[in-house]
């Protein structure tokens, strides 16, 4: 198990724990706060897989996605703003598993989902199934701001996004080769005997799938973004736990916002993000205790991922089971931090 835990306050200090045993911490400075977190999923991520060029290559990913939040959040921009900036960077980065760079399901299709959260009036948008939506969190925020519903999902959901003027590409767009051959590996192990185990499904290279983000601005309102191409290799329909308010993406003022990534039908299962918040209002824990107990919730029912959160006075926690997580945050010297590893 691996968790950070940090105190934003525009500029903030940060303590970092592996497991329960915490090894620094530095004293906050007090300003008016602000905080971002974000997450280019979680998985089996090592070192030697990755090469020095594409390690290279993911921390300016997660950098640009910091960068773009980062600037609408110093600038007074809200925390839904933000999230959503942050995203839709990831999004269009075929390096990650969302928009551009969505993974394939069994019928050589992309399909993706997306939800957003407003943690200061629990409002929250969330799509489903898209096939053609080039950033579909932009879509789950239209859901959210200009329909009576909270999630939409396929044709219903597209057209809903071509009447507000949301960008439609041809579904050629998705294409990339290396998520076009993870999916002939996955075959190819099903072929030779796979049993429908996740790791025939889920490839090391497309475990990390899931991008998300969470902020907290100056208004001290929460938000969370979260979007995914899924499973690679998933039954067509599948849907996961990203549009799944409570389970991949939840916000609430009164608690945090989180946003997670893995194996999505055990965050599901544990009502992932929801347990965090209720974990905090009910169970009077902190955002660190609250964050890890969830994960090892989540492990102990045979599942792997990691999550993001932030809670309302800044504190931010990125607990994960895995090898690895691709994530970042700022320091306190206004620096991007980028991490994969444990």
């Amino acid at each position: 198990m691996w968790v950070r835990s940090l105190v934003t306050c525009g500029v903030f200090a940060f303590a970092a724990l592996a497991g329960a045993q915490q090894f620094g911490k530095m004293s906050a400075v007090k300003e008016n706060k602000i905080g971002l977190v974000v997450h280019g999923g979680a998985g089996t991520l090592e070192r030697n897989r990755l090469t020095p060029q594409g390690e290279r290559e993911y921390r300016a990913g997660i950098e640009n996605a910091l960068r773009a939040g980062w600037e609408i959040l110093q600038h007074g921009g809200s925390a839904l703003d933000a999230t959503e900036a942050a995203v839709r960077v990831f999004e269009d980065d075929p390096l990650f598993n969302a928009g551009k760079g969505s993974v394939f399901n069994s019928d050589g299709v992309n399909e993706m989902d997306a939800a957003i959260m407003d943690g200061k009036t629990l409002r929250a948008g969330t799509v489903a199934n898209l096939q053609h939506v080039k950033n579909p969190i932009s879509l789950a925020r239209q859901v959210m701001e200009k329909s009576p519903h909270v999630m939409m999902a396929g044709e219903g959901a597209e057209a809903f996004a071509k009447e507000h003027g949301i960008e439609l590409v041809d579904a050629k767009y998705f294409f990339t080769q290396d998520r076009w051959d993870a999916l002939q590996k996955v075959k190819a192990a099903e072929k030779a005997g796979g049993n429908g185990d996740k790791k025939f499904f889920l490839s090391d290279q497309d475990l990390h799938g899931t991008v998300g983000a969470v902020a907290l601005d100056r208004n001290g309102n929460l938000a969370a973004a979260t979007s995914t191409g899924g499973k690679t290799g998933k039954l067509p329909g599948r849907i996961g736990d990203t549009p799944i308010i409570g389970a991949g993406t939840y916000a609430n003022n009164a608690t945090c916002a989180v946003s997670g990534t893995g194996d999505g039908e055990y965050f599901i299962m544990a009502t992932a993000g929801h347990d965090v918040s209720a974990l905090i209002e009910y169970g009077h824990k902190t955002l660190e205790q609250a964050g890890l107990a969830v994960i090892n919730k989540i492990g102990k029912l045979g599942g792997t991922g990691g999550l993001i959160a932030i809670d309302k006075s800044g504190k931010i926690t990125l607990p994960f089971n895995t090898a690895g997580m691709y994530r970042g945050y700022v320091d306190p010297n206004g620096k991007f931090v980028t991490e994969i590893y444990r």
